[in-house]
């Protein structure tokens, strides 16, 4: 385990990543738990509100994300000061993107339905790094051996065709397949064959004149939805916790 540990990770000049990532998903975790128990009105903690004034954990995370971004490229990829800052950057990068609702809202709706936005975000962006660290690069360039180098033309070929199926992902509102498919090649294919989501720029653009198209997309779509959103409900509502529920509003007779 020291031999893999050293030959995958130290060399290669990983360790920092890997500080990173494991300070990004503990300092989600402890804020998520932290934010609970306030929530809850359990424990000693409380909200931060000198002078009446909210103090959203975003604050801290932009001035620890700066602090340790900045560190990490005066520092470099190995030694002491680059484990301290990449520690840093990641605590930072998890305080912020757990409010990235807020962020991309500018409201807080931490416990609302949009909140749960931020746990997917984290969620995405942790399984990204880990396959970076796991030796994917973007666009789905492993590191290349010396006989992968000699051809450089299929690499390119590859690339450009692992770009266009990524693309046609993304325009049909499969973002997490076209995301996952920048790291891993052609991980994009399943989403760029199948239907497109019924609100994408493809379908919008394609399926205008084609009813029975438009048709079989809405019902795939629904199907799909049907079938996942109550297990990803559950998964968020696990990690995040559950959102706030909206009282019905009261007829008037």
């Amino acid at each position: 385990m020291g031999h893999w540990f050293e030959q995958n990770i130290v060399e290669p000049g990983k360790l920092p990543l890997l500080l990173a990532l494991a300070a990004f998903v503990l300092a989600f975790a402890i804020t998520r738990f932290i934010t609970r128990m306030i929530r809850a009105g359990k424990g000693p903690f409380r909200n931060i509100t000198p002078g009446g004034l909210h103090i959203h954990h975003v604050v801290p995370g932009v001035v620890l994300s700066i602090i340790g971004g900045f560190g990490a490229v005066a520092a470099g990829r190995e030694g002491v000061a680059a484990a301290i800052c990449a520690v840093i950057f990641g605590v930072g990068a998890g305080l912020v993107l757990d409010e990235f609702a807020l962020i991309l809202h500018l409201d807080d709706v931490y416990w609302s339905e949009q909140g749960r936005q931020s746990v997917e975000v984290v969620i995405l962006t942790a399984a990204l790094v880990l396959l970076v660290l796991a030796g994917f690069s973007p666009l789905g360039v492993h590191e290349l051996s010396r006989t992968e180098q000699e051809g450089r033309i299929g690499v390119i070929i590859t690339l450009i065709v692992n770009f266009l199926v990524v693309l046609i992902a993304l325009f049909k509102g499969k973002f997490r397949l076209a995301v996952v498919g920048t790291l891993v090649p052609f991980a994009a294919l399943i989403g760029a064959i199948r239907l497109a989501r019924p609100a994408s720029m493809w379908a919008k653009h394609f399926y205008r004149h084609r009813p029975r198209a438009r048709a079989h997309a809405v019902l795939r779509a629904y199907h799909h939805d049907l079938r996942w959103a109550g297990p990803r409900r559950k998964f968020h509502d696990l990690i995040g916790g559950a959102p706030d529920r909206v009282p019905a509003p009261v007829r008037k007779p």
